[in-house]
């Protein structure tokens, strides 16, 4: 009777192969530490799902959030840094930047449909050289504002910048000249222009055309400002707000127009876009 009760012992199957995680899965959150599957933030646009810190995303990830798919048709790709002034290790950094980050240059450019209303969009890429703006990336801003002139688009730049590229010495500082002339065309001609600042923002291109938009929006967090803190400080002599060069602290004291998500990013200047151009709004944004 016993035997009826006792649990036989089956001889235990060999374990299969030990599934490996690829260490490339995981991501970790800049800000905050928080590790998750690295698909969960891209489907949140690399925002942090636990602390909503907005990581930095390269050019083409704001092509695909802002324009409609299917319409983006890249600009003047064939554009690239020389090196006039024979600066030492320039060609060899170049190269570098063209083989790690995948772009001709520190700025795409674009055109395409916003929600059926076409618009030139120029998305700077901090990849490249810590987005440095050089000659070619003044050119391509003139060229993206002069298609614009030409064919009344609005205008979209989204700025992620270190400031003016050191290795082309007066020639890039001129970029900000050259980028602000065709932006006044364009506010003469009341042709709607959007500056986007991201994380960071800084030197000659916050000076210039980044905060020339009819309408200056930034993503949370994003660090703005021309100088470094430290600079600033030695120059004052002063302790500084904390905080001071955030979108947030720039927007209270009046230098952007509004904060914005990234969720709520294109449905934002969407709006903004087609009420400065007189537009009725796009399908359901009447009730949104």
């Amino acid at each position: 009777m016993a035997a009826w009760f006792r649990k036989e012992k089956k001889p235990r199957q060999p374990r299969g192969e030990k599934l490996e995680i690829p260490p490339d899965v995981w991501e970790k959150c800049e800000a905050c530490g928080h590790t998750d599957i690295r698909e969960k933030f891209i489907r949140n646009m690399n925002v942090c799902p636990n602390c909503d810190y907005h990581r930095r995303i390269r050019a083409n990830d704001y092509l695909n959030i802002l324009l409609d798919e299917g319409t983006i048709d890249e600009k003047d790709q064939d554009l690239r840094s020389v090196d006039p002034l024979n600066f030492p290790d320039y060609p060899a950094r170049l190269k570098k930047a063209l083989t790690n980050a995948g772009d001709s240059d520190a700025i795409v450019t674009a055109s395409g449909l916003m929600d059926k209303m076409p618009v030139n969009l120029g998305v700077m890429d901090f990849a490249f050289m810590g987005g440095s703006m050089g000659s070619v990336v003044g050119e391509k801003i003139a060229r993206l504002g002069q298609r614009s002139l030409e064919k009344k688009f609005p205008l979209i730049i989204i700025s992620a910048s270190g400031g003016a590229r050191m290795q082309e010495g007066v020639l890039s500082l001129m970029q900000m000249a050259k980028t602000s002339a065709v932006l006044s065309q364009l506010a003469e001609r009341r042709i709607p222009y959007v500056s986007i600042l991201t994380n960071p923002t800084t030197g000659g291109v916050s000076a210039s055309f980044a905060m020339l938009g009819d309408a200056i929006l930034a993503e949370p967090g994003a660090v703005i400002g021309f100088a470094g803190p430290r600079v600033i400080k030695q120059t004052l002599g002063q302790d500084l707000p904390e905080g001071f060069q955030t979108a947030e602290f720039l927007l209270d004291h009046g230098m952007v127009d509004s904060v914005v998500h990234r969720h709520q990013l294109k449905l934002t200047v969407g709006r903004l876009l087609r009420h400065m151009s007189g537009e009725p709004a796009a399908d359901g944004w009447a009730s949104a």
